[in-house]
């Protein structure tokens, strides 16, 4: 795990090249317990969101925001280069933008097998 989070951050924004699936599965599991911890010591600090008169009052969650900008791009750039690696270009990613669907089509994706030999893209 440790290695696949190196070469993640490594390339923070590296849209060129290949990424593995163990790379790739890695990084999302270390982002999701990062995000994890921050929305915890967000709701130990502010509270739970609130419900009044039928509208919930979110309480901020400064800390959560920070960590999800500062993991967006390294996201995307080994979500990029995954998609490299089954011999799919990059744009494939925007498919996350229709709801459900698209995050379905990403990640049958993303679970696929690597291309072997060399493709387009290394």
């Amino acid at each position: 795990m440790g290695d696949a989070i190196r070469t993640v951050f490594s390339k923070y924004a590296t849209f060129t090249g290949r990424a593995a699936r163990p790379e790739f599965w890695w990084w999302v599991l270390f982002a999701f317990i990062v995000m994890f911890v921050a929305r915890f010591i967000d709701q130990l600090i502010f509270g739970q969101p609130v419900v009044t008169d039928g509208f919930m009052v979110y309480s901020p969650q400064p800390l959560s925001s920070i960590v999800g900008l500062v993991l967006f791009l390294p996201y995307l750039a080994v979500a990029v280069r995954r998609l490299h690696d089954t011999g799919r270009s990059g744009w494939w990613w925007l498919i996350n933008l229709i709801p459900l669907i698209g995050w379905l089509i990403f990640l049958y994706f993303a679970v696929q097998p690597s291309d072997e030999g060399t493709n387009e893209f290394g």
